[in-house]
């Protein structure tokens, strides 16, 4: 039977996806209730710009005074969808304390204050969900929370920025510059005015570091991730990266060590082969690649930004928490029982892809050589090229086993100190083989 008294809900932000999120409440109403058991309300919503029309929204429940709302003691969910880290976390932290649960899509304060949140709603006895946080519309929290809760997950790679794939699918598709594609991005929508959080990483890490605490039941914060940004990335990179049988993504990837006691977490452009699945992932779609010990390989994909998919994965956390209210239950919280070590960038091992412009002239790979083995890394391929133009140079192209990042940055700067080395033109890390 369905409960006949509303579920109160405020909403924190009505932007583009609050906005959505206002819009398939009041015309699904209906449906919602099914689902849930009982109607829900939308009972105040918190804006910066009062005067704003907004379609479809009694202005009556239009309020700037967040904290006032929040702390209205009769509601049941309060959904933020203003970002940044404050006044986010004080307004979700009060909610908390005033009786009622949180939906939020706000990955820079999970990241940052995720372990902090949780505590406070089991302090509480509230919940705190999140799936709009990592990659829009795809179902990937809740499955890797809950369908894979009884597997042991190895690695999680993933795309999860659609800004930056789009820029990499033009310049890769079309061979245009890094400048032109974000031009043709900015035109479209696709990044904003200012695309720094996009183009130099932040966002896929704040992304990277929840993946993993889930993944791996550690907790991994923003400052646990290493990031590199996509803004040096040329298109003699994607010539390399074709000579290979390769493509370029901007990756988030969260692994296991081999041994099993530490994991790391990082982003950072890298080659990857075009039999990879996501290798595949056009415009500015994501995807996430999980590979884990009974399921193998899973392949989460579809639309990670925008107002309509986002407003999708906060109406199922809705879904999700008001059906917890009802049962006077809540759901799984922060689990970081294994409490892993989360180890640097230097001892992450992977393969390498290193171009250098050096001498044309004979000894100079040996000597390219001996530097490797001192470090002790491995070569893979070479490929050496002069120019053909008079200038006595040439290019030489190394591609490296399996190594530590570290004996990798220590090879490159033992390259740099080469008289026979003109430069190193770039230096890019070979994924998903």
């Amino acid at each position: 039977m369905m409960r006949t008294r509303p579920l109160k809900v405020a909403l924190l932000g009505c932007g583009v996806v609050g906005s959505e999120v206002a819009r398939i409440m009041t015309t699904h109403a209906a449906d919602l209730a099914a689902r849930i058991g009982a109607p829900v309300e939308l009972a105040g919503v918190a804006v910066r710009r009062p005067d704003k029309v907004r379609e479809g929204i009694d202005p009556a429940l239009i309020t700037t005074d967040a904290t006032a709302l929040v702390k209205r003691g009769d509601l049941d969910v309060v959904i933020e969808v203003i970002g940044g880290i404050e006044p986010a976390r004080t307004l979700i932290t009060t909610a908390f304390a005033h009786g009622a649960s949180v939906v939020s899509a706000n990955k820079a304060l999970l990241a940052k204050d995720g372990p902090a949140l949780h505590a406070a709603a089991v302090e509480h006895g509230q919940d705190l969900y999140y799936e709009a946080a990592v990659a829009g519309a795809i179902p990937l929290l809740r499955p890797l929370r809950e369908s894979l809760a009884g597997d042991h997950v190895h690695r999680v790679l993933g795309i999860v920025n659609g800004t930056t794939n789009f820029i990499l699918d033009k310049m890769d598709s079309t061979g245009a510059g890094y400048q032109e594609a974000l031009d043709e991005a900015t035109a479209l929508g696709y990044a904003e005015a200012d695309p720094t959080a996009d183009v130099e990483g932040f966002d896929a890490a704040a992304k990277a570091a929840i993946l993993a605490g889930i993944a791996f039941h550690t907790r991994v914060g923003i400052d646990d991730v290493h990031r590199e940004g996509m803004t040096e990335v040329t298109a003699a990179d994607f010539a390399s990266a074709r000579a290979m049988g390769c493509t370029i993504k901007l990756l988030a990837i969260c692994e296991r060590a081999a041994d099993g006691k530490s994991v790391s977490a990082r982003v950072h452009p890298a080659m990857l082969p075009l039999s990879h699945p996501l290798a595949g992932v056009r415009e500015a779609y994501n995807a996430v690649f999980v590979e884990s010990e009974a399921a193998g390989r899973l392949m989460f994909y579809g639309p990670g930004a925008g107002g309509a998919p986002t407003a999708s994965a906060v109406l199922g956390d809705l879904v999700a928490v008001c059906r917890n209210r009802l049962a006077e239950a809540t759901g799984p919280g922060e689990s970081a029982y294994a409490g892993l070590t989360v180890s640097g960038m230097g001892e992450v091992v992977t393969r390498y892809h290193i171009s250098l412009d050096v001498a044309d002239k004979p000894g100079v790979l040996a000597q390219v050589a001996t530097v490797f083995a001192e470090q002790g890394v491995s070569i893979d391929t070479v490929r050496q090229q002069g120019r053909g133009d008079g200038s006595g140079e040439a290019s030489l192209v190394v591609v490296t086993h399996r190594a530590p990042d570290a004996a990798l940055s220590s090879t490159v700067e033992e390259l740099r100190g080469l008289d026979t080395v003109r430069g190193v033109a770039s230096i890019m890390r070979v994924e998903g083989e």
